[in-house]
């Protein structure tokens, strides 16, 4: 069964090939993604925001071409695949890259996460917070966090409603080793410029709003994906993930 992201479809079974919605394989190019990224850096400058590049539905050779095209930051969301590619990277790679798992994260996946990855974008209730904390304890690793916002309050999508988070918060807080770095969210498919800008613009000033409330303070602010990266950025973005804008032509 094939799966999709934005226009793209992906072959379940060769996932290191994409195929558009033409039905013409693309096949993982350094050349382009060097192309790529250079052309998404031209559009967001000055801004320097990190670029994570999207993996998940490609294979090992993404991440192989994308580290020879210069990205150093990859964002995977299912664990027992990621893990698989990570283990199998060269180690001057896998030493020399940052790991970030942005999607849903169920609670029986924690351990192979923090033991794997450098960032936790999707962090969304405080029983997976309390996860990952005990986790954390037991591999002595320092994983930094991000607390996923469903600003859109879509009940298809995971996240935090905003008010549930901030009656949460005193009680993720109380988790001493955890490192709290910011705030993540995913806009609805389909959304207008003007309806994108809001819902970004809102995370802003909901970060502030934490921070003034808690006394803490949030550095990242994970926001925008392919098509509507430039929006992100504009209104504050500091990590935007992008796939398909970069790993196909």
């Amino acid at each position: 069964m094939a799966q999709t992201s934005g226009q793209t479809d992906y072959i379940a079974e060769d996932k290191s090939k994409p195929r558009c919605c033409w039905g013409a394989e693309v096949e993982i190019d350094v050349n382009n993604i060097s192309e790529n990224l250079l052309g998404i850096q031209k559009e967001i400058a000055p801004c320097k925001p990190r670029i994570i590049g999207v993996t998940k539905y490609y294979g090992l050779d993404s991440i192989i071409k994308g580290y020879e095209a210069g990205l150093r930051d990859f964002g995977e969301s299912r664990a027992i695949e990621a893990v698989k590619k990570i283990e199998s990277l060269p180690e001057d790679i896998r030493k020399s890259s940052k790991f970030h798992f942005i999607g849903h994260l169920q609670t029986n996946k924690v351990n192979k996460v923090v033991r794997n990855f450098d960032y936790i974008h999707s962090v969304d209730s405080l029983k997976v917070a309390s996860v990952i904390s005990e986790a954390i304890r037991e591999s002595g690793r320092q994983v930094k966090l991000l607390l996923q916002v469903n600003n859109a309050n879509e009940v298809q999508k995971s996240g935090y409603l905003k008010e549930d988070l901030l009656a949460d918060m005193p009680e993720i807080l109380k988790f001493d080793n955890l490192e709290i770095v910011g705030l993540m969210n995913i806009a609805p498919l389909g959304a207008t410029g003007t309806e994108l800008r809001k819902l970004f613009s809102d995370i802003r000033e909901f970060k502030k709003e934490i921070e003034k409330s808690f006394g803490i303070k949030l550095n990242e602010l994970s926001m925008g994906m392919s098509d509507d990266y430039k929006i992100a950025v504009e209104e504050g973005a500091t990590m935007i993930r992008i796939g398909r804008k970069l790993f196909t032509k």
